[in-house]
């Protein structure tokens, strides 16, 4: 199979609406910070951190970033990798985690109200020589 027709029937995939949840062996986990050899440390719903592994099929097809959530296989033999990532959660699938009641307490994130936001104190560049001419 040529690369272009992997790398359609790994997005095609990935773009598929079909949600399921997680399955027994499968655990949702957020991820921290990639270690390079396409090793991610991840961080699970009790906060412990681990290891886990991409695939070969999602390697140089599909890029993760800090903060990502992801489902995957967990490896209970394993020592440093204790997983392999099976699916990339986009917004759409965690609303439907969130909504069938398996989204993890852990990493519910609490509504902020516009009132106790933080407010941009910096100051502009405008702001600035209006009150230096003032002086």
């Amino acid at each position: 199979m040529s690369k272009s027709t992997k790398r359609k029937h790994v997005v095609k995939e990935l773009q598929t609406n079909d949600f399921s949840v997680p399955a027994d062996n499968q655990q949702i986990v957020k991820l921290k910070e990639g270690r390079g050899n396409n090793l991610h440390s991840v961080e699970s719903e009790d906060g412990s951190e681990f290891l886990v592994s991409m695939p070969s099929k999602f390697r140089r097809n599909v890029w993760v970033k800090r903060g990502d959530y992801l489902i995957i296989d967990v490896i209970p033999e394993g020592d440093k990798v204790r997983g392999e990532i099976s699916a990339i959660l986009d917004a759409e699938f965690t609303k439907f985690l969130k909504k069938s009641g398996s989204w993890p307490k852990a990493f519910e994130e609490p509504e902020i109200s516009p009132s106790s936001s933080p407010r941009n104190n910096r100051r502009t560049f405008a702001e600035d020589t209006e009150t230096s001419d003032s002086d």
